[in-house]
């Protein structure tokens, strides 16, 4: 009995020391522990995360919830994980910023008749076109470096994923349909350890993200911005922030306006499937299934290339209509120049979430398409959300927009975008076609009708510089003896009847005279551009063709804009019909007449009416 008690006081003391060693271990490991850095309310460089080469990384399939290539099997998404060593020998937990894409196993070659020819006649379907077929490059184990060397030294872990149907990702692309948002979801779900990843695209070893917090950022530009919003829309839980830049928040918006079939600035004759196409780098055992299923069934039947109307297809591909559940802190970023993605595509997102509630950001600068906000503006956006800083980061101004002659990392602070100090102030037609009218606060009665003749062989940028011609009306201010700020969406209201059953009908507000020299700046000519289909002046969903003679009012949105014009030039309204760089192009020669009377531009000016007066006083 006594041998008993004696061996296991023994093997208690043995095991109690044991314990007390390995406690001690875990005191010493705790104590060497990489420490992050803050400062200034920004994430910090840590010296100990900066050689790349002691960087672990590591690729993986995380599976969702559907199968949209049609084998039976739930689709997974091709990732890949860069992370500080100190996650495995320290077993330090970090939080994630997250890039996911349809570009990272390359895209489709542009070919002839890969786009759709513009050229025939509104209402009337093109000629079939070419269905070019992606080359697929880039195997494992990375996916793409982007942001890498950014944001790992700072203490984030960073995570890249292919698209549906791209890459080593399986399933099928579908443009904005509803596994592009549930496949960043389930990347987020397994973060945080809600989904199953796995070592192999068909294995069964699974691999967990031990390393995660959960906290989960995103960003990307383009299409890589609009997925971390379709992400959001989702209400995943763990993602706290997205920063799109030039997002496509409506493939509708993208492809279409106010009815119009209108192409994306640059790419003439785009359009939804020939994104497809693009795309496509998929495993090419699937493609058939997925171009049958996709783009020759979903796209064909939906798209609508004849009316341009608005329908239940745009509106599943619209993040708009899906914001209920978004809880992610959103900063964005767009140019007022954008001409691809237009940048009402982040004002509508930017406004509706500002009226949820959530935690906003908005950042402008004046160029075209891309530019991300400066770093510090991200990093703080990330150390907030992400890390848990407290660096009053909400309670910054709200819009930081560039001004015209600044540095895109100079932006100036306001309130809020809008700027709260503009109004609308109506401005009403004089008559003067063949050449020049004019624009102002005084509306007169008796300025008649004057005509338009289409004719698409003449750019907007020719026209707005002719002297006289009949295939456009020039409507101006009076030269600016002082700069006038215009902040908002400008809006117009047209009143035409056409010599045939459907036109097209573009509007330009320019600053005159057209700069034409080489170091002309993107700021200089163009101020902001819509477009509509007057077969749609009552309903978006629901277009009728027009009757000849009989007059309709066309009311639309321009594309928002900040802009100072400065003094010396004129705010010119353009109105014409086929818009060379964007329109199809009918046969020249619709007629367009314009009663003066009942048309007028609204522009959203700071300091509104009494500013406008003394600026052209």
């Amino acid at each position: 009995m006594t041998k008993k008690v004696n061996l296991a006081l023994c093997l208690s003391l043995i095991i109690g020391f044991i314990c007390h060693v390995n406690a001690q271990k875990e005191a010493v490991l705790a104590a060497k522990k990489t420490t992050l850095i803050f400062e200034n309310g920004e994430a910090q460089v840590v010296p100990e995360f900066k050689d790349a080469s002691k960087w672990i990384r590591h690729d993986l399939w995380v599976e969702t919830e559907f199968d949209t290539d049609g084998d039976g099997k739930k689709d997974r998404m091709h990732v890949s994980v860069t992370r500080p060593y100190q996650t495995d020998t320290e077993k330090l937990k970090l939080p994630l910023i997250y890039v996911t894409s349809p570009y990272f196993a390359g895209v489709a070659p542009f070919v002839e008749g890969s786009f759709w020819d513009v050229k025939h006649e509104l209402g009337e379907a093109g000629p079939p076109r070419v269905h070019p077929e992606v080359v697929r490059t880039g195997k494992r184990p990375i996916i793409s470096n982007s942001h890498i060397h950014t944001w790992v030294p700072r203490g984030y872990i960073v995570v890249h994923s292919s698209s549906p149907g791209t890459g080593l990702s399986q399933g099928a692309p579908t443009v904005g349909g509803e596994n592009e948002s549930l496949a960043p979801k389930a990347v987020i779900d397994w973060l945080n350890g809600r989904a199953k990843g796995f070592t192999e695209p068909y294995g069964k070893e699974r691999v967990k993200a031990y390393w995660s917090t959960g906290k989960v950022g995103m960003t990307g530009t383009s299409y890589n911005g609009t997925l971390p919003l379709a992400a959001a829309t989702t209400g995943v839980k763990g993602l706290e922030a997205i920063i799109p830049i030039a997002p496509n928040t409506s493939y509708y918006h993208y492809y279409r306006s106010n009815g119009l079939v209108r192409s994306p600035g640059g790419y003439l004759g785009e359009d939804i499937d020939v994104l497809y196409d693009f795309i496509h780098s998929g495993d090419e055992s699937k493609r058939a299934y997925n171009n049958a299923n996709v783009r020759d069934t979903e796209m064909k039947n939906g798209m609508d290339r004849i009316t341009g109307d608005y329908n239940d297809f745009w509106a599943q591909r619209d993040y708009l209509n899906k914001m209920k559940p978004m809880n992610a802190a959103l900063l964005m970023a767009h140019g007022f120049n954008d001409w691809n993605v237009m940048p009402d595509h982040s004002y509508r997102i930017y406004k509706a979430a500002k009226e949820k509630g959530l935690p906003v950001q908005t950042y402008y600068h004046q160029d075209g398409h891309g530019g991300e906000p400066p770093l510090k503006m991200m990093n703080r956006w990330f150390t907030r959300y992400l890390h848990g800083i407290e660096n009053d980061v909400e309670n910054d101004p709200k819009a930081w927009i560039v001004r015209e002659n600044d540095a895109r990392d100079q932006p100036t602070p306001y309130k809020d975008y809008p700027n709260p100090e503009a109004s609308h102030v109506p401005l009403y037609l004089t008559k003067g076609a063949p050449e020049v009218g004019g624009l102002s606060l005084v509306k007169e009665t008796g300025q008649g009708k004057e005509k338009i003749v289409d004719n698409y062989s003449f750019s907007g940028a020719i026209l707005a510089q002719a002297e006289n011609t009949d295939h456009r009306l020039l409507f101006v201010t009076p030269t600016l003896t002082e700069d006038l700020h215009i902040s908002g969406t400008p809006k117009v209201s047209v009143f035409l009847a056409s010599s045939k059953d459907a036109a097209n009908l573009s509007v330009w507000l320019v600053s005159l005279p057209w700069n034409n020299n080489s170091n002309a700046k993107i700021t200089d000519n163009i101020i902001t551009r819509g477009w509509a289909d007057p077969q749609n002046h009552s309903s978006l969903t629901n277009g009728e063709p027009l009757h000849p003679g009989e007059f309709y009012e066309i009311s639309f949105n321009l594309m928002p804009d900040d802009q100072i014009i400065p003094k010396g030039q004129q705010i010119g309204l353009l109105i014409f019909s086929s818009d060379r760089e964007f329109t199809l192009w009918p046969e020249p020669g619709t007629e367009l007449t314009i009663d003066l009377d009942n048309t007028h531009l609204s522009i959203p000016i700071v300091g509104g009416a009494e500013n406008f007066k003394k600026a052209t006083h």
